[in-house]
């Protein structure tokens, strides 16, 4: 081969490997990235529309629980409610045979469209009774529910138990609707 042929070809071969560079850097890389960004766009949009068919199966189930955490709510007026929750914990400690020996209630508001009551109960009695208030706790359709629970003996021999438990309750403030 001449040197002229060879630097014509060497020169060929540059203009194309650098055209092959800026191909791949401008057009293959953008396009890439571009479809790896559209994949990943109709992965979320196809798990949404799932999702969404989900939903509309479980539309009337959702809608009878919803309905029923409405009607069980707890009251808008802050005294009423702490009655109602005072006086069912009265009949919850009446059914059971556990003593309650003290309550503290005090509300938390961190929504427009709800507020909770925390209610700290100190209760004594036997482990039957005790486990006895927690169950009719649990079973009760009103709003409540546990939050945490410590039972502690007060001594080796007695079979007195003391129960401090945390409750909450909700109140709905402006009720959601379709």
């Amino acid at each position: 081969m001449k040197i002229e042929n060879r630097q014509q070809f060497l020169i060929v071969l540059t203009i194309a490997l650098g055209a092959l560079l800026i191909g791949n850097s401008l057009i293959f890389g953008p396009l890439t990235n571009l479809w790896s960004a559209r994949s990943k766009e109709i992965k979320d949009l196809s798990d949404q529309v799932r999702d969404g068919k989900y939903l509309i199966q479980r539309e009337a189930g959702l809608r009878s629980r919803w309905s029923n955490m409405q009607a069980n709510a707890l009251p808008n007026n802050t005294s009423l409610a702490e009655m109602q929750v005072l006086r069912a914990v009265d009949n919850w400690s009446r059914s059971s045979g556990a003593e309650v020996t003290s309550i503290m209630p005090q509300w938390k508001n961190d929504s427009t469209n709800y507020m909770t009551l925390n209610c700290r109960v100190e209760a004594t009695g036997t482990l039957g009774s005790l486990s006895q208030f927690l169950y009719s706790i649990e079973r009760d359709p009103m709003a409540l529910k546990p939050d945490s629970v410590e039972l502690t003996a007060s001594s080796s021999a007695d079979q007195q138990l003391t129960l401090g438990l945390e409750i909450s309750g909700l109140t709905i403030l402006q009720p959601l609707t379709k």
